[in-house]
């Protein structure tokens, strides 16, 4: 039994990359865990300005820290009327007036109010947008390896769905009528950013672990 270790606390990541990563792991007998099960290792700051160097400095110091195979995303909404804001910044984008202890759904509530009072003037056509992710593998014997997938659509008026998290209940992908909280998860994961990062990193982390068992 191989053990694959997550680089994040959020609950949400964790069960969805379970699911974008079960068929792997019932192919390989792998176990995924989150950070969580590591409360000795401390966070790492994503001092980074670009989703895969975040992703990479996670990775890196997690393999480093537990000695295992260790997977990092980073990841974010692009909005285009905003030249590519909040990006690297979406998951702290109303900033720390949101309050030191307000939870996970507070802090994504007040990021979302801030966001739409941001475009609200902005007309329809203006309104695109792109979720992006960056996944990087880090071994612990020093190999890297890193992919980035995305999913474009544009911004909706209103949070809509509750399915979801962070920026989903605003964001309708290209071609579709729904926003992503309005998703199942299984519909969510074959389009979504992670999702479309997971499955190119997939192939990588199989020959990865099968290089480390020879």
């Amino acid at each position: 039994m191989t053990t694959v270790v997550l680089a994040t606390r959020n609950e949400h990541k964790v069960h969805e990359l379970r699911q974008i990563l079960g068929d792997l792991c019932a192919e390989l007998g792998l176990t995924i865990v989150g950070a969580d099960d590591f409360p000795e290792v401390p966070e790492v700051a994503e001092t980074e300005v670009t989703f895969i160097g975040n992703a990479r400095l996670k990775a890196v110091a997690l393999a480093a820290a537990t000695g295992l195979p260790a997977v990092a995303d980073d990841s974010g909404l692009t909005v285009e009327v905003l030249g590519g804001s909040p990006g690297v910044f979406s998951a702290r984008w109303s900033g720390t007036h949101a309050g030191v202890d307000a939870g996970r759904a507070q802090r994504d509530a007040a990021n979302l109010r801030l966001l739409l009072e941001q475009v609200a003037d902005v007309p329809d056509e203006h309104r695109g947008a792109a979720f992006v992710c960056a996944a990087v593998l880090a071994m612990p014997d020093g190999r890297i390896e890193a992919v980035e997938g995305r999913v474009e659509g544009r911004l909706v008026r209103e949070p809509l769905g509750d399915n979801g998290f962070g920026y989903d209940p605003i964001f309708q992908p290209s071609g579709s009528t729904r926003t992503l909280a309005q998703y199942t998860d299984a519909e969510k994961n074959a389009i979504s950013h992670r999702g479309n990062a997971f499955r190119m990193l997939t192939p990588i982390l199989r020959a990865a672990l099968a290089g480390a068992e020879d």
